[in-house]
């Protein structure tokens, strides 16, 4: 996935159940992050993942 602010980012989504975890991993630096929420709200939680990402890639700076 392209990312206008970072860039690519590599997102994988894993159910279990009623849940599902996103992982996600900024190519250029490695830095993974993952949020778990709702199996049925699977993009919110993307967007928990990538703004963790965001959070996670300005304290390295």
């Amino acid at each position: 996935m392209q990312n206008a602010e970072l860039g690519e980012v590599i997102v994988e989504f894993v159910r279990n159940g009623t849940y599902v975890k996103c992982n996600a991993v900024h190519t250029a630096t490695g830095v993974e992050v993952s949020a778990m929420g709702p199996a049925l709200e699977p993009r919110a939680v993307e967007r928990v993942a990538i703004a963790k990402l965001k959070r996670a890639l300005a304290t390295r700076r």
